[in-house]
């Protein structure tokens, strides 16, 4: 059963709702903080106003093992981000602004029908910026007939107080983990204080759901899921990730290391960044992260080493 299902029908989530669409009068819905009033249409860093903006929406083959059935993950790719990654391979989603605004009413339809496909959650990318918006539609849609897990995939720059709301109604939660270097945040993705964030973030999302639970299929069910992309030359700091995983948060934590790293966007602009990611790169990541002690790595790639 979906966590949410418990508070809607005790009659708690229309509580939530109103806490999060209260942080849109003088947005502080994420940690950039830009104080505007984004239910009178206003726009901030994440450019989006009192409707969500989507991209598009589908059932998705290519997550992460335990998301994926034969129906695939149900994800919603909301446009817009409230980083600003230069080698961002979604870039013409996540600062392109390509896509429309949908109300509440639409976006519920839209969870519906994917739960109508057969998909195994609904997978809600790129979320931070407009989680008021999602949970109007998620009491809609509860209130006709979704029971889907939720998962919460994010670039993992989210406050800890917005995830307390969420706290009961996200049954995966998938946050990045791009940094263990301040500066390095700063000038790959536009952000201030990532690496302390990111980790209260990351240890809240886990206080809420535990390490990642799979059923007798081998689908997650309920859990943290973390991903770490590998950058070339060390960029993403995974030694020090890794390891502040397996001290902090649990050395079962599931973790998928990211070997697609590809120059898109404005990478090039970075001769650090200017090429793929080298196997020598990525294979040193897989060994600090076992050598760390974590051992539940996503089956994807840990067949390949």
């Amino acid at each position: 059963m979906a966590a949410y299902l418990e508070l809607f029908r005790k009659g708690k989530l229309a509580d939530r709702i109103k806490a999060a669409k209260d942080l849109l009068q003088r947005c502080h819905l994420c940690p950039r903080n830009c104080g505007i009033n984004r239910l009178n249409g206003e726009k901030g860093a994440c450019r989006t106003g009192n409707f969500a903006v989507l991209s598009n929406y589908g059932p998705h083959f290519g997550e992460e093992s335990p998301l994926v059935v034969k129906s695939g993950s149900g994800t919603i790719f909301f446009a817009n981000c409230n980083l600003r990654c230069i080698y961002c391979q979604n870039y013409s989603i996540s600062q392109l602004d390509n896509g429309f605004e949908i109300n509440d009413k639409e976006l519920a339809r839209i969870m519906l029908s994917l739960q109508e496909m057969g998909c195994a959650n609904i997978n809600l990318v790129s979320p931070t910026h407009v989680v008021p918006q999602i949970l109007e539609a998620l009491e809609i849609a509860i209130d006709l007939g979704l029971d889907l897990p939720l998962v919460y995939n994010s670039g993992g720059y989210d406050r800890v107080e917005v995830l307390k709301i969420l706290d009961g109604i996200i049954d995966i939660y998938m946050p990045d983990m791009k940094y263990s270097n301040d500066k390095v945040a700063q000038d790959l993705s536009g952000i201030e204080n990532y690496t302390s964030i990111n980790r209260s973030a990351v240890k809240e999302m886990h206080r809420q759901v535990g390490d990642l639970q799979l059923d007798c299929g081998n689908i997650a069910t309920q859990g943290l899921l973390i991903r770490h992309l590998v950058l070339p030359h060390r960029l993403a700091g995974t030694k020090e990730t890794v390891e502040f995983i397996s001290r902090e948060i649990s050395p079962d934590s599931y973790i998928n290391i990211m070997d697609q790293y590809r120059p898109y966007y404005k990478a090039f602009q970075w001769q650090q960044l200017s090429s793929p990611l080298s196997s020598q790169d990525y294979f040193e990541a897989v060994a600090l992260a076992r050598k760390a002690g974590l051992h539940r790595l996503d089956k994807d790639w840990q067949s390949t080493i």
